[in-house]
């Protein structure tokens, strides 16, 4: 499943190795990010292997997840505009929250929050210069040894 692929991507650029950290972040940030990038592009998405980080980044700000200006702030080299719960929850489908919810053992509250703490970051982090790099995830992992 896509969701499960880009969770392990997810979670080894966040340090947690995709099943690492208590409550396997990785995995419900890519689960969640992988149901909607299959809901708007009918495939695999950014978990498929060709296509470059910047489809990820249009599925966020398209999704309505996140404003230009947040995202801007996150792929920027200055400080992170911050992502609320709230946001999360009106952007993503409420089968998508529970699915995830379900599958980690938590509430959708919970799947919201750390999406919202984790997502800034992982923008950030896949973007150090400032600029989105054009590669896939997959090639993204393997320059970091992931």
């Amino acid at each position: 499943m896509a969701g499960n692929d880009l969770g392990s991507l997810l979670g080894g650029l966040l340090g947690g190795g995709g099943q690492g950290g208590s409550s396997g972040t990785g995995n419900i940030l890519g689960q969640v990010l992988g149901s909607v990038l299959s809901g708007k592009t009918g495939g695999g998405g950014a978990a498929g292997g060709s296509n470059p980080l910047g489809g990820l980044m249009d599925m966020i700000t398209k999704s309505g997840l996140v404003s230009q200006e947040q995202l801007d702030s996150w792929v920027g080299t200055g400080s992170n505009q911050p992502l609320d719960a709230d946001q999360v929850k009106q952007a993503i489908p409420d089968e998508t929250l529970d699915r995830a919810a379900a599958d980690a053992g938590i509430s959708r509250d919970q799947v919201a929050d750390q999406v919202a703490q984790e997502l800034p970051q992982l923008v950030d982090k896949i973007t150090p210069d400032g600029q989105v790099p054009a590669v896939s995830l997959e090639e993204l992992a393997k320059q970091q040894n992931l």
